[in-house]
């Protein structure tokens, strides 16, 4: 068990019913598959201070890189500090304006959406028209505990306004430096969010590829939609963390849906 500050909601962890055997099976192969590629290790610069050409090959074949060792301990327990407080003055339930301790909530009166729900264990864009259609075909739900509460935060939106420790990590020399090499020098960051995976409730994200705006462009390559970076708090494994099929971010769009029904299910055997 991870040790955490965050106030999290504490349920019984249940598993994935007649399906646990296999995605115990899915997972162990999946870590194994994971931990066979060469896209793990530091961040590490040539002699013309761009990031080395072993990782932008590396990154070109798999579409993803796992850097170790970015952030300092320090650094950590400052994200891990603003995270708790967001959550602790978070509306004490979806679409109040009050937290629980009965002060006005994070976000309240804002004009942009801040704060992100969902049911506990579910997925709520697979197989929808949300964000442009790209979570074509929804994923297993397992069933919450009876102890669950209706909704749990999943999203922050904009939360560079509310953690200053994050607003940090965004202008870390080394991360800005990486996205210079893969972007080029004219290059803006943009679409903050803190994802937030509570043990036992937290949401699923259904398979999709970022992009939607450039898929027929005849200039479309493998940066054309550019990337995303993704700090973990207390790292991650096969159950809570990203899933990819590597190479995938090379062949254009995919009929995802076509996929999860030729593999009778949502566990994508090419899957990492």
């Amino acid at each position: 068990m991870v040790d955490t500050k965050l106030p999290l909601v504490q349920v019984p962890i249940v598993d994935y019913g007649a399906d646990e055997d296999a995605m115990v099976m899915y997972r162990e192969r999946g870590t194994s598959r994971a931990l066979e590629l060469d896209n793990r290790g530091p961040i590490r610069f040539g002699p013309d201070g761009r990031l080395h050409s072993d990782i932008v090959d590396s990154y070109g074949r798999y579409g993803f890189y796992i850097f170790t060792d970015v952030i300092e301990e320090q650094e950590l327990k400052e994200i891990e500090s603003d995270v708790a407080d967001m959550l602790e003055r978070s509306p004490v339930t979806k679409d109040a304006e009050i937290d629980k301790s009965g002060n006005t909530a994070l976000g309240v009166g804002l004009t942009a959406r801040n704060i992100s729900w969902v049911r506990p264990l579910s997925d709520p864009l697979g197989g929808t028209d949300a964000s442009y259609g790209r979570h074509q075909a929804k994923m297993n739900e397992p069933a919450p505990p009876t102890e669950a509460p209706d909704y749990v935060v999943q999203l922050f939106l904009g939360s560079l306004q509310f953690s200053d420790a994050c607003l940090r990590l965004y202008g870390h020399p080394d991360l800005l430096r990486v996205a210079e090499t893969i972007n080029g020098p004219d290059f803006t960051p943009f679409n903050e969010a803190v994802w937030i995976k509570q043990p036992g409730l937290g949401g699923s994200v259904a398979w999709h590829q970022d992009g939607w705006t450039h898929w027929d462009s005849p200039e479309l390559d493998n940066h054309t939609h550019g990337f995303n970076f993704m700090a973990q708090l207390y790292g991650c494994d096969a159950a809570n963390g990203l899933w990819v099929v590597p190479g995938s971010h090379s062949v254009g769009k995919i009929n995802i849906k076509r996929m999860v029904e030729e593999a009778g299910s949502d566990r994508l055997p090419e899957a990492v």
